[in-house]
């Protein structure tokens, strides 16, 4: 199921629930449908971004621990790891909405 972000200060963001929901979580806010009111963008945008420096650094010290390539001795192949989609990367397009939002005194909705 997809969730439709809406604000009058940005383009639409579309993301799935199940994308959509640790971000929304972390705001608490209800996945259903809701709004982030102006004067809660600001709180807003440093809860995502404090959340993404996190994601960031965590994705970092996995890469330092195990390189892209793991190689078996016994194994004449080479192994690459999966390469999955971050939460960073995923929250990034609403974090750019709740900027605009925040700089144009708007409101970001969804479900209605």
């Amino acid at each position: 199921m997809l969730i439709t972000f809406t604000s009058k200060a940005s383009a639409d963001v579309l993301m799935y629930t199940e994308h959509a929901k640790p971000i929304l979580d972390l705001l608490r806010k209800d996945i259903q449908r809701g709004i982030i009111t102006h004067a809660e963008t600001a709180s807003a945008i440093s809860l995502l971004e404090l959340a993404m420096s996190e994601d960031k650094k965590l994705q970092e010290a996995e890469e330092s621990q195990q390189g892209d390539d793991t190689r078996h001795d016994d194994d004449d192949e080479v192994h690459t790891k999966v390469q999955t989609v971050s939460f960073s990367t995923r929250a990034y397009p609403l974090l750019a909405m709740l900027r605009a939002a925040h700089d144009a005194g708007k409101d970001v909705m969804w479900g209605v």
